[in-house]
This record gives structure tokens, sequence and C-alpha cells, in this order.
């Protein structure tokens, strides 16, 4: 077999990997199934979702499996909707207006009642019983500058006179969502110098740095407790109520109703100043998620007694970042297995897919060929999340789509260089080995293509440190792979954690430009290049 054969009959096994040899018995099923369990992308969203998963576990003899993180309110909603997940923590105001689409209400009966009918109606999702605390949107404000002046800034409508001169800082969300910067300059006229987009964690340390004025806050965000804030009232009512709830799916409780009922234990169970408590352990004493929920269903006495606790061995704070490493070693190695596996299937389909088409678009030599390529370029243009935007109402979330989006962006660099190697292959040669007779298609595959493999395995190489780049994203639409410390990290401001996932990253992107560049020299025929 040819070194080129070789290398596609490796690929293609890679595409397509044989199970392992446990998987080929037959496997006992869980005698309840499996529940997925999500949540978003902030400190809070994922604490609940790690108390639900931690009691259904408790409770019953289902499996959970955890999706925790995923990109936002839509992409939570659009993986619940589509049944990517069972079930999320969500708010009742986020629900009514972002969701939904309705004005805002005062009143959190009248909220809730609203959720609860028209998500029944429209989508077969039950919102559950309440978990006890609010957390609604504020606005906060730098102290100094809420006490200079010539009055003190206790309001929003304070702030609207001398908003003109100040720099806010606010949540992706809040900046495009109804009730959130829209719906502020709508009802109070607020208009800023400067508004800056800044995830939730980081907008704090640029207040407290002086880099921006205003923010907008959680009200159970635990930093308010440590930072120099003022929290404006908001005195016009503009902002709805905030209940947080579990959200499932109809189907879900048609098959495990013991879900609604292990789920309902939480119902009230948890004020706002306690939930304000648990935010700081998770954001300033970067406390693992899972002690955390631990501990809180400890508190609670909603946890049988000979359930331990699931979270790694802890550290000191100021431990080092090895010690911090080697105590998460079993989920860093999950990760990295995880993010192995998402970038070779999806460099492997790349392959397959761009050196096929780059043969057809030789034997073609149209200016066609050239407008292809080019169009299939524009994908490298596409923001990540806005790929995975599109593809997760077709394939949810997961594995698939991140495969899907890894796929596609890698085929561009693949086909290039396919395409430049092909076309610039030795002209001489080619034309000796047509004038000893070979047919065109001998001259192919025992001439030009050959000469053309240092070219196309630079863009192979290339293609492999993007995708493993580009990979750390999967963990925004639950996929796993090393960006889960690092998303989580950004959330909590945890350089340790954010650097045990980007230092293995960064050493799989070398080592595959690596392995890639070792293959290259492997394949190219003797007398080719250097």
């Amino acid at each position: 077999m040819t070194k080129p054969a070789l290398l596609l009959a490796v690929l293609a096994l890679a595409a397509h990997p044989p199970a392992p040899a446990q998987e080929t018995q037959p496997e006992t099923p869980s005698p309840g199934g499996t529940i997925v369990v999500g949540s978003k992308n902030f400190a809070e969203n994922r604490l609940l979702g790690e108390l639900f998963a931690q009691l259904i576990e408790a409770h019953t003899g289902l499996e959970v499996e955890r999706r925790l993180g995923l990109a936002g309110t839509e992409f939570c909603f659009e993986a619940l909707r589509t049944g990517s997940i069972d079930l999320y923590p969500e708010y009742t105001g986020t629900g009514l207006v972002t969701l939904l689409g309705e004005e805002p209400t005062a009143s959190k009966f009248e909220a809730l009642a609203t959720v609860r009918a028209e998500f029944l109606r429209r989508f077969d999702l039950h919102w559950l019983a309440p978990i006890g605390f609010e957390n609604s949107y504020e606005l906060a404000i730098r102290a100094d500058l809420a006490h200079s002046g010539e009055g003190e800034l206790r309001t929003i409508s304070d702030l609207v006179p001398v908003a003109p001169t100040l720099r806010a800082g606010f949540g992706y969300e809040f900046v495009e969502r109804g009730d959130g910067l829209p719906g502020l300059a709508d009802t109070y006229g607020l208009s800023f110098a400067n508004v800056q987009s800044i995830l939730q964690a980081p907008k704090y340390q640029a207040a407290a740095a002086g880099a921006v004025d205003v923010i907008d806050a959680y009200t159970t965000d635990g930093r308010l407790l440590v930072y120099d804030l003022v929290v404006l009232e908001d005195d016009l009512g503009f902002f709805p109520p905030y209940e947080a709830a579990p959200l499932v799916r109809g189907d879900t409780l048609e098959r495990h109703p013991e879900v609604g009922a292990v789920l309902g234990l939480l119902g009230q169970a948890i004020d706002e100043g306690r939930m304000r408590a648990l935010n700081l352990r998770l954001q300033e004493e970067h406390e693992p998620i899972e002690d955390v929920a631990h501990d809180l269903l400890r508190e609670l006495e909603l946890l049988p007694g000979d359930v331990e606790t699931v979270a790694p061995e802890r550290q000191p704070r100021d431990s080092g970042l090895g010690a911090y490493m080697w105590s998460r070693r079993r989920e860093l190695s999950t990760y990295t297995a995880e993010h192995i596996g998402l970038s070779a299937v999806a460099l492997a389909l790349g392959i397959l897919f761009a050196v096929p088409l780059a043969l057809l678009l030789d034997r073609l030599r149209t200016g066609t060929s050239e407008a292809m390529i080019r169009i299939i370029g524009m994908s490298q243009t596409l923001p990540s999340l806005a790929l995975f935007g599109f593809l997760i109402p077709v394939l949810g979330v997961g594995v698939v789509p991140s495969v899907v989006a890894l796929w596609i962006y890698s085929i561009f660099p693949i086909l290039r260089s396919s395409c430049t190697g092909l076309r610039e292959a030795d002209p001489d040669a080619a034309s000796a080995a047509t004038a000893l007779g070979m047919t065109e298609g001998q001259v192919l595959r025992r001439v030009r293509l050959p000469l053309a493999v240092p070219t196309i395995m630079a863009g192979v190489r290339t293609a492999g440190v993007i995708t493993v780049g580009t990979a750390t994203i999967a963990a925004f639409i639950g996929a796993g792979g090393l960006g889960q410390p690092i998303i989580a990290g950004v959330q909590l401001v945890n350089i340790q954690q954010i650097l045990s996932g980007a230092i293995p990253a960064a050493l799989l992107a070398l080592a595959a430009d690596a392995m890639l560049g070792a293959l290259g020299k492997w394949l190219r025929p003797r007398g080719v290049g250097p």
C-alpha cells in the first residue's frame, strides 16, 4: 500500500473508530435512564444546575449528565426546547421578557403565572416551584462617584442627568435584552458616554480599577459584598421579578415524574442572603461548585446520610498551579481526552472532504474552481458562537454540533493547500510522465499527487492547530474539552482554573503540529523537498 493510500485508510479509521472492546458486550441499562442537566455560563446558574444534578442523583435511580456553562439564555432554551437537555435553572423575568417577548410586570405572582401558562401552551415546558430567591438586574455605580458632586446618587433617575459623562460596562446579554439597556433607555432616558460589553466577573474588577463607572449587577452577586459599589434603586420599577426555578421538559416529567418531586424539595429553600453568600464562596474564595452545592444540600438536610462529596480534593487558596492541576488531574484528563477526540475526528473529516474536493476541482480547472474555494474560505469569517447558533436548532448541543463546526473550520486550509500543491506540482515531471504514455489519471496518482504531499500536509498542520485551538469554544455548547475550565475560570476570575485548561490546550496544539509535521516528512516521496 502506498503512503498516501495508507494515510487515507488511517484517517477513515479515525473518523469512524471501532467501538471499544467493552462496548461490544450488551450493557445493562440504568434502572431509571439518564437525565441531562444544563445551565448558563455564570457562577450562580452553574451552581443551581449542580444542585439539581446532585439532588436527582441522591434521590433517584437516574444517571445525570451535566452540560453546565452553555452560552447564555438563548442557547440553553434552544437546547431544552429541542431535547438536547432535560432541564436547567431559569428566572421568571427572563422567561417573561426575553423568551416570550411579553411586557414586564412588577408582580412576581403574575410573572410566574404567565410564564407557567405560556411555556406549557407553546413549548410543553414546565416551571417548577421557585427556589426562594430573586436574582434581578440592578445598576451599580462606583461609590466615589455616587457620593461626589452636588447630591448623592441613590436611584436610577438620579443617574440620568450625569449618565452622558459616565462610562458603562454591561454584560453581553444586558446590552441586547428588552429587560436590559434598551428598555432602560426607553423607560428612564439613560444615555452613557460609552458602553462596553464585558463578561460578568471582570466588570467588578474594571469598576474597581476605574476603567468603567457603572455596571449591571445581579442582586444575589456575592461581589457586591466585596467591591466598593453603590446599588441604585429602580425607582420606576422597570426590572421585572426574576424568581429562580427549574425549567423542565414535559416529556421528561412524563417519563420520570420523580424528577419533579425531587426538585420540589428546593421550593422556597434558598433566600437571597444565602444565595449571595454561596456566590461569594464561588466568586471570591474560588471553592469548587461541587463542594458548595454539596454543602448546601447538607445544610438543607436534603441528602441521605450515606451520600459523600463528589468534588475533587480541596486545595488551599495559596497553593500553586501545579498543586491545583494535580488535585484536578482526573477531570483534566477527561477534558483532555474529550478535546483530543473532538479535534481528531473533525480534522480527519476535514481531510477526507477537502482532499477529494481538491482533486475534483483540479479536474475542472476553470474559474468556477477558484470561486468555490473562495466561497468555502468565507467559513473562516463566521464567529464560532454564531455558527453554533445556526447548528443548535438542527443538531442540538453537545459533541455532534461541535464536531460539525470544527470540521467546517478545518476545510479551507486543507482545500487551499491541496489545490495549490496539485496546481504547482513539477510540470516537467508531469510532462515527462505523459510523454512516457501515462494517462491523465496515472499522472495524477503517481506523479502530481505525491509531489503535492508536502504542500497538502502544510495545510493539514495549519488546520490541526486551528482545530485544537477552536475546540475550546465547544464547551459553550456542552461538548466538554479543555474549554470547560477556561470558561469557568473566566466567569469566576480564577487564574489557576483558566491556566489549567489553557496550558494543556496550548501543549496539544504544539503536539499536533509536531506530529503532523513528522507525518508529512514520512509521507514525502524521496527526493522531494528538503
